[in-house]
């Protein structure tokens, strides 16, 4: 199959994007894999700034693998109360740290198949480690900005992170693979966001594939919520009477409800009597 244009370009649409942000970076505050490690654990479905509020504390008080195996489960939760899914990050955390002393001598493997066996690491997380750490990526991280913008760019028709994966380690060698994701992670925060992309500032907008037509293309569709439909009220099985017939009932029941009431008048006279005559009264 004959490449397409975009992607036949894409070498130097990626050179371009990154001359544009040459600051690119992995934004995780991070002193070696292992504090790498866990901070990508934590950024799940939170962001970089909220992560970074929390790791110098964290690693204050929990520094090496053999001190976070050991920490109090729940003292890790309260440590963690602040971003999303703590609890669950929390044992994520002292699972894998627990393996890396138990099964890594303490230190952090530098294979993608040993490093999605710890708790709470999937090939993402995998190969941010193995990129950042020791530049030596397996795979291309596609988080929400990479899958965005690799679709608008034409560089993938594809939708989802694996097969996006599949096709940008196709299109880009090895040595490319780690700043991919950096690049394109600043370019989405900074221009091309999933709502209202700012197209006239891209640097690459005259080799877009979506260039000022790009708001619609690598987001997610909109949940459509079907309505339930109510339920129907229940038919009363009560026949409804006539003006007469109902007035007729009305005047029965208020005749019922007075003799209800007399009956009970003279019940308590007739026991008020008799307490009164046991009494001597």
């Amino acid at each position: 199959m004959a490449k397409s244009k975009a992607v036949q370009q894409a070498a130097s649409t990626l050179a371009r994007l990154q001359k544009a942000h040459p600051d690119a970076h992995c934004e995780l505050v991070h002193d070696g894999p292992f504090q790498l490690l866990v901070a990508t654990v934590l950024s799940a479905q939170s962001t970089d700034v909220a992560v970074n509020k929390i790791t110098p504390e964290l690693f204050r008080r929990w520094p090496t693998p053999k001190a976070l195996a050991r920490a109090d489960l729940i003292q890790l939760q309260q440590a963690l109360s602040s971003i999303g899914m703590y609890r669950q990050k929390a044992k994520n955390i002292s699972g894998l740290a627990t393996r890396l002393v138990t099964k890594h001598a303490g230190r952090v493997p530098k294979s993608l198949a040993e490093l999605v066996e710890l708790p709470g690491v999937g090939r993402k997380t995998a190969n941010v480690v193995l990129g950042v750490a020791f530049g030596a990526p397996e795979g291309v991280v596609v988080d929400t900005h990479v899958q965005r913008i690799t679709q608008r760019l034409g560089w993938t028709k594809q939708t989802t992170p694996e097969k996006i994966e599949a096709d940008l380690m196709k299109i880009f060698p090895k040595r490319d693979w780690d700043m991919i994701s950096h690049t394109l992670i600043f370019h989405g925060r900074r221009i091309c966001a999933a709502r209202n992309p700012a197209c006239s500032a891209c640097a690459v907008n005259d080799v877009c594939a979506s260039a000022f037509r790009a708001e619609q293309v690598g987001r997610k569709p909109p949940r459509v919520r079907s309505d339930k439909p109510s339920k129907p009220k229940k038919k009363s099985t009560k026949k409804k009477l006539s003006g007469n017939a109902a007035k007729e009932q009305a005047t029965r029941k208020l005749g019922k409800k007075r003799a209800r009431k007399t009956t009970d008048q003279k019940q308590a006279v007739r026991q008020a009597s008799q307490g009164g005559k046991r009494r001597g009264v």
